[in-house]
């Protein structure tokens, strides 16, 4: 078992505090030093430049938990694996429920072996594992697509 800490730091600053006019802008300090600028998504009112939105971050949480899975297993197959590109691409949208929320997360990863590339059944297995195994996957209702 383990822990995850994050800090997320905001203040109102000078700002008048009404639903249009709020500041968005925050920080999220992570327990290994980084601190990265937050804000909500544009179309929330935040700030569009230099930030990263909650909707983005959880994207990335989940294409970065499956790469981080991917090479785990191709490493311990052999595979060795020289890079991996994804793409991914969150759809927010109404779910069952009626709420809004990021409904499907599309994975568009391009990955180069050294030597022979598996064939397409390899890969398909590798990332239907790397899927099953992923905590962040694993953590979500969200539907994950590797496309």
């Amino acid at each position: 078992m383990s822990e995850h800490v994050v800090d997320v730091r905001w203040s109102r600053g000078e700002h008048e505090f009404t639903y249009q006019s709020y500041n968005r802008d925050h920080e999220w300090r992570f327990d290994g030093g980084v601190t990265v600028p937050g804000s909500a998504n544009p179309a929330y009112l935040g700030t569009d430049s230099g930030t990263v939105d909650p909707e983005e971050a959880f994207v990335a949480a989940l294409s970065s938990c499956h790469m981080l899975t991917f090479l785990a297993i191709a490493a311990k197959k052999r595979l060795v694996v020289d890079s991996y590109v994804d793409h991914a691409v969150g759809v927010m949208a109404k779910n069952e429920a009626g709420r809004t929320a990021i409904t499907k997360v599309t994975l568009h990863p391009v990955i180069t072996f050294a030597g022979e590339t598996p064939d397409q059944a390899v890969l398909d297995r590798l990332h239907h594992l790397s899927h099953q195994e992923c905590f962040i996957a694993n953590s979500v209702t969200t539907e994950v697509v590797v496309g």
